[in-house]
């Protein structure tokens, strides 16, 4: 457990470089909005070939596709950290990425491995413990490392770790017992890669849509062509990346969109709490980092709470709780006010809230996900879940930026300050992220049906 823990946590400590946003923005002199790019690229990438691993996994055992993970991220992690300009960096986050979604597609079958059958909760629970462990120690990390070093230590510092593990882990190298014949289905995997990638492109391309530039329109055409060749495909071959049959249950997609729009809203602080921190509140930032660790925090101590409720409550109904607890934490987190040692507590215990609503949410939701895939699915089953999140991530560092800077650019245009039309931006998307996650939290129970065996 702790080797596959401190392999997969590789992963999750990427929140370090949340905290070197300013940093990053400061050394290649970019606009604010130019660094969703350095989330875009990487966990696009991963996101695009998450599934494909997973099958992989399944087939050729989760071990070996661990393994090759662990050694292609460290790689990756030292040209990232010695990246000379801003297109560099970009291109050794999309490598990066490679690494990152050969590791995380198989980490939580090899953590749920670990545990009978009928603990599969708290298999749930250990998992979601150890990504929150490791993104709550991220900006911790990483505000220490970025004063020290500056942004490339938020990158180096991981390989160590992931060559430690690598020269470690021994586990069992065996194949997961699916379907004797059944195989890599290669051209459905490029054809899902180039559906997510094309989809998230194109809302990243929203904001500039206008006649002279109608990229959007093209990946949007591009992904809808994409997904009909796709589920043409995968009803037609034997062993597919995943039975598009599971997806027909109201239940199982609800609960699968409600995952995405959780974690879209809650990458509001990973997003904007950095800059408020440190520009409003005036914090260091190894203050900031560790206060934006809260978040996470909450979300460790939700974890054994979460398994423990599952052996008493339908998935979804800790599912509906998480989102609603994070909803709340988030709109609180909007309404904060810095400059006093209340606001300031204020703000500590929202995030709190906010990252133990998550917390819930997440193991309610592997769990649903582990359920509904049969077990030599293992791989297939994590990927899925891990894929929500990953889509929801990318998702809300466009749209929420889009929204953002659609705030702040009406402020500027009544006369606001600079420093106050932030403000009345960072509030506004606060709050609507908080009142988007409760109404995921309320279509997730609302759809559910119970559970059957």
């Amino acid at each position: 457990m702790a080797l596959v823990g401190a392999g997969a946590a590789v992963v999750p400590l990427d929140t370090a470089v949340n905290i070197g946003f300013p940093d990053i923005t400061r050394s290649f002199g970019l606009p604010i909005q130019m660094i969703q790019w350095v989330v875009i690229c990487y966990v696009l990438t991963y996101a695009s070939l998450m599934l494909a691993f997973g099958r992989a996994g399944d087939i050729f055992g989760h071990v070996r596709v661990f393994r090759a993970g662990l050694a292609w991220s460290a790689a990756a992690f030292l040209l990232c950290a010695a990246a000379p300009a801003y297109g560099w960096l970009l291109f050794c986050r999309f490598l990066q990425g490679i690494g990152a979604g050969l590791v995380i597609s198989v980490a939580p079958a090899l953590v749920i491995a670990l545990y009978p059958e009928e603990q599969r909760g708290r298999a749930a629970a250990a998992f979601s413990m150890i990504f929150a462990l490791a993104s709550a120690l991220g900006p911790l990390i990483g505000g220490a490392l970025v004063g020290a070093w500056g942004w490339p230590a938020v990158f180096w510092f991981r390989a160590p770790i992931a060559l430690t593990v690598l020269l470690c882990f021994r586990g069992p190298v065996r194949r997961s017992g699916r379907e004797p014949g059944g195989g890599l289905d290669v051209s459905g995997a490029v054809l899902l890669a180039l559906i997510i990638s094309a989809f998230l492109l194109f809302l990243n391309e929203v904001p500039r849509l206008s006649p002279t530039r109608p990229i959007a329109p093209v990946l949007l055409a591009l992904a809808a062509a994409g997904s009909v060749l796709f589920v043409r495909r995968e009803r037609r071959i034997a062993a597919p990346i995943v039975e598009l049959a599971y997806f027909a249950r109201r239940s199982f997609t609800a609960i699968n969109l409600a995952s995405v729009l959780v974690y879209l809203t809650s990458f509001a602080v990973l997003l904007f709490a950095p800059y408020y921190l440190v520009g409003f509140a005036g914090m260091a930032l190894p203050t900031a980092g560790a206060v934006i660790g809260l978040s996470f925090a909450g979300a460790m101590v939700a974890a054994p709470v979460a398994g423990r409720l599952l052996d008493r409550w339908r998935a979804c109904d800790v599912a509906a709780l998480g989102a609603a607890l994070g909803g709340i934490g988030l709109a609180a987190v909007g309404s904060a006010h810095s400059g006093s040692a209340g606001a300031l507590a204020g703000l500590l215990a929202a995030l709190l809230v906010q990252g133990f609503g998550v917390g819930l949410f997440q193991v309610a939701y592997l769990d649903a996900v582990l359920a509904t895939l049969p077990p030599g699915q293992r791989g297939v089953a994590g990927s899925i879940a891990m894929l929500t999140r990953t889509l929801g991530i990318v998702s809300g560092a466009s749209l929420l930026t889009l929204a953002f800077h659609a705030v702040e650019k009406t402020g500027m245009a009544a006369g606001a300050t600079a420093p106050a039309a932030f403000i009345t931006a960072f509030r506004a998307t606060m709050w609507a992220a908080g009142a988007s996650s409760v109404l995921a939290g309320a279509a997730a129970m609302a759809f559910a049906r119970p559970a059957r065996n």
